[in-house]
C-alpha cells in the first residue's frame, strides 16, 4: 500500500488543483454556457472538492496508523485489517472521482460523450467510499 498510498496523495494534489482551476473557469469563462452544462460543471467541481478532501483524510488517517508500532499479535492484525479497508476505501473515492466528476466533465465539453454514462458508476463508487469509511470506523472500536 506504500507505492499506492504515495500514487494517490499525487492524486489528492492533482485532484485539488484541477477542481480549482475548473471552478475559476467556471466562474469566468462558464458564465457562457447553458444552464443546465453550468448546473452540472458545479455538481461535478462540488463533488470533486469534497472527495478530494475526505480521499486526503483516508490517506492521513492510514499514514497515522502505519506510525503506530505494535508488539501484540492481535493488535497487528487488527491495523493490518483497517490498512487493507483504507485501501479499498481510498481507491473506490479516487476512481469516483474520475467517473463521476471527470464523466460530467467530458459530457459537458462534448469530449467523448459515451464517457457520460461512467457517471452513475462513479457516484455508486463515491457512495461505496463513504461506507468503506463506517465499516473500517466499525473494526476500530
Amino acid at each position: 500500500m506504500v507505492k499506492l498510498n504515495y500514487v494517490l496523495m499525487i492524486f489528492v494534489g492533482i485532484s485539488g488543483v484541477f477542481a480549482v482551476l475548473f471552478s475559476a473557469w467556471l466562474a469566468h469563462a462558464g458564465a457562457n454556457l447553458i444552464a443546465a452544462d453550468q448546473r452540472r460543471l458545479v455538481i461535478a467541481v462540488a463533488m470533486q472538492f469534497i472527495h478530494t478532501l475526505v480521499l486526503l483524510v483516508t490517506l492521513v488517517w492510514y499514514r497515522l496508523q502505519n506510525s503506530i508500532s505494535l508488539n501484540n499479535e492481535q493488535l497487528y492484525q487488527s491495523l493490518q485489517r483497517t490498512n487493507t479497508l483504507l485501501s479499498i476505501t481510498a481507491v473506490c473515492f479516487a476512481l469516483g472521482i474520475l467517473c463521476f466528476s471527470g464523466a460530467l466533465y467530458l459530457k459537458t465539453f462534448h469530449l467523448l460523450v459515451f464517457f457520460g454514462k461512467l457517471a452513475p458508476f462513479g457516484g455508486m463508487l463515491l457512495a461505496f467510499g463513504w461506507l468503506m469509511l463506517v465499516v473500517t470506523a466499525s473494526f476500530r472500536k
